[in-house]
């Protein structure tokens, strides 16, 4: 009868590193909440605003001139054609009766910067100092 030696079987190894998968998953989840906490945290001011009787907005809507210049040169005020003249002598009584009218210029794009540069300098010289170019949405869409 021979002795022999009873085999076992040998359970795994133990890991020699560390598993880094928890530990990313766990800094990401951080990251994220830091990410949306952060810009909440700064917008907010705790103010303590005086009280007034003021009105809260005013219940006029503003003056507007509407000045276009097509792609040959005619000016047109709110869709008329006119001569700069003319442009100048309304633009002179509009600023004189209402300095704050808004002044809404649509040009084409072919014209030349040099008329509109004119027609800015002419409508600054009647008094009115609002200037706004209109511009069409890109791809046509308004």
């Amino acid at each position: 009868m021979a002795f022999g030696r009873l085999e076992r079987e040998q359970g795994h190894a133990p890991m020699s590193e560390i598993n880094m998968t928890p530990l990313i998953d766990v800094m990401l989840v951080l990251l994220i909440l830091f990410m949306l906490t952060a810009p909440l945290m700064t917008s907010r001011l705790k103010l303590e605003l005086p009280e007034t009787d003021a009105a809260a907005a005013p219940d006029t809507v503003p003056q507007v001139m509407a000045v276009a210049i097509t792609a040959n040169g005619v000016v047109h005020l709110d869709e008329q054609p006119t001569s700069m003249q003319a442009l100048a002598a309304q633009a002179k009584a509009l600023a004189e009766r209402n300095p704050d009218t808004e002044v809404h210029l649509s040009v084409d794009k072919s014209v030349r910067y040099d008329k509109v540069a004119e027609t800015m300098a002419l409508l600054q010289q009647a008094g009115l100092r609002r200037l706004a170019f209109i511009t069409a949405a890109p791809g046509g869409a308004q």
